[in-house]
């Protein structure tokens, strides 16, 4: 007995080496193990789960944005690091490390956009006159029994974009009694996504405040869930009511449509343009190329 139980360990330790040599003839995988001083015997255990992160160094080698990520956990490598032990940890991606570093700066700017106000526009850069003009004029008519067209507003990052609706979304909702609401889209959609509980009562205030504008649009990952049921869904019910919506995005229209076409795995033109044209009906289309006002 004690003779077959070492004859199966050989034998388990034998096809262990295979695979693990096997594996060795990939050049990426052969980098990875000599450059993080793995032995052998660590090796051959963790074969498999070597050849994973090689697979997602070599997906992030050829990404060229969040959207296209085909890692199992988007936006992160499963990485191994050994010291002792070997251990394996999802690493955040440099696009992913970009993201979590802007919605930081829109945390860090939230007390700036809820104490914003028109007093406070800078009305010195002529790039934003045309714009400004078009703020005082929709402050100037709007009463709450009527519905006004809102904004998509898209430029240049920094710019202060979120600033300027805030401004005068605030104005309206102490002067006027005007019932506003400002949703950073990609971090609302993160929320409901991690706790389907909040969907329902989320996405029926959203669907029923006076004025809401959704922040950052276009710096979400797309699923089709957040685009078709949420978006989609929102958007379809604020038109019906003719509700105000406003739009700040760094994505023209038609970056924009590009970037909602395409969820992970699948290109869904119709659905993109669908979105699109909602939109356009319930908006005036406005740029603002100006200095970035975060620095």
């Amino acid at each position: 007995m004690e003779k077959l139980k070492m004859t199966l360990s050989e034998k388990i330790n034998q096809e262990l080496e295979q695979n693990y040599n096997e594996a060795m003839q990939d050049v990426n995988f052969k980098n990875l193990v000599n450059n993080l001083k793995i032995p052998k015997k660590v090796g051959m255990k963790n074969t498999s789960k070597l050849k994973d992160s090689v697979a997602e160094l070599k997906n992030c080698k050829n990404c060229a944005a969040l959207i296209n990520c085909s890692n199992k956990v988007a936006g992160h490598i499963y990485f191994p690091n050994y010291d002792d032990n070997l251990q394996f940890n999802y690493v955040a991606c440099k696009y992913q490390k970009e993201l979590i570093k802007q919605q930081q700066e829109k945390e860090e700017k939230l007390d700036d956009i809820k104490n914003a106000r028109m007093k406070d526009i800078d009305v010195t850069d002529k790039k934003r006159i045309n714009l400004i003009k078009w703020l005082k004029n929709f402050y100037d008519s709007y009463e709450k029994v009527n519905s006004l067209k809102g904004l998509y507003l898209h430029g240049s990052f920094g710019s202060g974009k979120t600033f300027l609706i805030a401004a005068l979304l605030n104005e309206l909702a102490i002067k006027k009694n005007a019932l506003i609401e400002v949703v950073y889209f990609p971090k609302a959609l993160q929320e409901m996504k991690e706790n389907f509980a909040l969907v329902a009562d989320r996405l029926a205030y959203y669907e029923n405040v006076d004025i809401l504008l959704i922040d950052d649009i276009g710096a979400e990952n797309v699923t089709e869930w957040g685009r078709d049921e949420i978006l989609g869904s929102l958007l379809q019910t604020r038109m019906n009511k003719k509700l105000t919506t406003f739009f700040t995005s760094n994505l023209n229209i038609e970056e924009l449509e590009s970037h909602l076409a395409e969820s992970k795995g699948s290109v869904d033109k119709v659905k993109a343009r669908r979105i699109i044209e909602r939109i356009k009906q319930m908006t005036v289309d406005m740029e603002l190329i100006s200095v970035n006002r975060r620095k």
